[in-house]
């Protein structure tokens, strides 16, 4: 399965790649058959790269699965003033290029808040992008919590996707959005949840559990 934002770059670089393997068999020219293959190897790399793949997992309201695919690369406790209103936990997960694009909700509730804040295109790694960089927040009410994500652009990402609307209803695991090529996913969690993944932790979006919370 495939994410439906790639079907137009699955389908140009597959088209390409078949144009000039034609000529190649038409002209007989090497050159021709060096770009065809270089061609085909980059086709074959945008469809892995907009796999949508299906999810399972654990699930329930005391989980919270990972939105992203990736690496954690910084946990860090702090105040987080624009949609929780107090203390928190940032778990942060970067994607390389390799990794599955689509986000996914990390729990049950409703939508409360989607805010497009434009930025700068740090690499995504570092702390500074989560404050620079530019960037789309998704909060989630979930019975007497507040679940901030926020999708960042990173050095090669300079297209956020993200598709729901205020009021939505949030599906744990289901897709909510997608960033092209090289990104990362900040996680705001309550500071009483109890984490399962620690920095250098790698998580698959709707799969990994990142932390348990208490019954509210």
């Amino acid at each position: 399965m495939f994410a439906r934002e790639g079907l137009p770059f699955i389908a140009g670089a597959a088209g390409l790649a078949t144009g000039v393997l034609a000529a190649a068999v038409r002209l007989g020219a090497w050159p021709l058959w060096l770009v065809a293959a270089v061609l085909a190897v980059l086709a074959l790399w945008v469809a892995w790269f907009f796999r949508d793949p299906v999810r399972t997992g654990e699930r329930g309201p005391g989980v919270v699965v990972a939105p992203a695919d990736g690496r954690v690369v910084l946990i860090v406790p702090m105040d987080e003033p624009t949609f929780v209103h107090g203390p928190t936990v940032r778990v942060s997960i970067f994607m390389n290029v390799f990794d599955v694009h689509v986000n996914r909700y990390p729990v049950d509730g409703q939508v409360a808040l989607v805010e497009r804040r434009p930025g700068k295109f740090l690499n995504a790694v570092t702390p500074a992008s989560s404050i620079e960089n530019e960037q789309n927040a998704v909060g989630i009410v979930s019975g007497t919590r507040r679940i901030l994500m926020r999708q960042i652009a990173g050095l090669v990402a300079r297209r956020i996707i993200t598709d729901p609307v205020v009021g939505d209803v949030a599906r744990q695991g289901e897709r909510f959005g997608l960033i092209r090529f090289g990104s990362r996913v900040d996680l705001y969690l309550p500071p009483d949840a109890r984490l399962r993944v620690r920095v250098g932790d790698r998580t698959r979006a709707g799969a990994t559990v990142v932390a348990d919370l208490p019954a509210a």
